[in-house]
């Protein structure tokens, strides 16, 4: 399928690096009007804040924004713990928290932190069991069982319950975890730099074909995008890379042409030239798309 026709969104990604200007750059896209600001998960690397500190710490500072980490490590957060942060700052924010969730990565610094080495078969369970456990907490009931090889529930009580439907974005690519994201997350969230748009029809199709089969329409789930690349003043050196108004043809086609419906731009150079560039694009992509679709 190519257009689900989902209201396209756009957000930012945000490195979290202690040097840079973290809470400035967070309000700027806020101003900017950007809909999404994603926080990259990676707490072994030593120049990187928390990921969920600096989310907390910005939902505090902005006033429209939603934020969500991009994607957080699973080995390295406890899904039942996670849902409650993750609710908690929801209802604390007013509703502006989802979840980005990812099988795991850099095993070596994961395994130096503390956490386990999982083969990807059992990455790929254990991240399964994480949604069941996390729906579960999200319910807010109690006496809740998971009765799962890596994670469990044994007679838990649940809750809050966040503020709002939060959604489960899988950040995965592998064959089984695309037929778990159809079969059961919100949303899925690959990266322009290891999912081509050449390699796009066949991945959503395995989504599409798990949701048909657990009895969904495919057009429930969020297509996101993180696009990595550098808005120029000159012309174009390759996709991704060139002016805003190259920018703003490739973002619609991947709109109208291959599904996606959120892009979250992961800038290269001036982080704040960058940004503001992109969020010059963000109206015309969604006027294009719009006559694309006739509307």
């Amino acid at each position: 399928m190519g257009d689900y026709g989902r209201e396209v969104e756009f957000g930012y990604f945000l490195v979290p690096n202690v040097d840079d200007p973290l809470i400035e750059t967070a309000k700027t896209a806020d101003r900017l009007g950007l809909d999404l600001l994603g926080v990259q998960d990676h707490p072994y690397q030593k120049r990187y804040v928390d990921t969920w500190t600096l989310l907390s710490v910005i939902a505090a500072g902005t006033e429209r924004i939603r934020v969500f980490p991009d994607v957080a490590s699973l080995p390295l957060r406890q899904p039942a713990v996670l849902a409650k942060a993750a609710a908690s700052l929801d209802l604390l924010s007013g509703g502006r928290v989802e979840l980005g969730l990812g099988a795991g990565a850099f095993w070596d610094a994961i395994e130096a932190y503390g956490g386990p080495r999982r083969a990807p078969k059992d990455a790929i369970g254990a991240l399964e069991e994480a949604v069941s456990v996390i729906r579960a907490v999200w319910s807010a009931g109690s006496n809740l069982r998971v009765d799962g090889v890596h994670y469990r529930l044994k007679g838990a009580k649940g809750g809050p319950a966040p503020a709002h439907p939060m959604e489960i974005w899988l950040g995965v690519g592998g064959p089984r975890a695309l037929a778990l994201t159809g079969r059961s997350a919100d949303g899925w969230l690959p990266s322009s730099s290891w999912a081509s748009p050449e390699r796009l029809p066949e991945l959503n199709a395995r989504i599409d074909e798990a949701a048909v089969a657990a009895g969904r329409r495919p057009q429930e789930i969020r297509r996101l995008y993180n696009v990595n690349g550098t808005i120029t003043d000159g012309a174009s050196e390759g996709f991704l890379r060139g002016p805003a108004d190259q920018w703003a043809d490739e973002l619609t086609d991947l709109a109208v042409a291959y599904g996606m419906d959120t892009f979250v731009f992961w800038g290269e150079g001036d982080q704040e030239t960058q940004l503001r560039r992109f969020a010059e694009v963000v109206p015309a992509v969604r006027e294009r798309v719009a006559l694309e679709r006739g509307e």
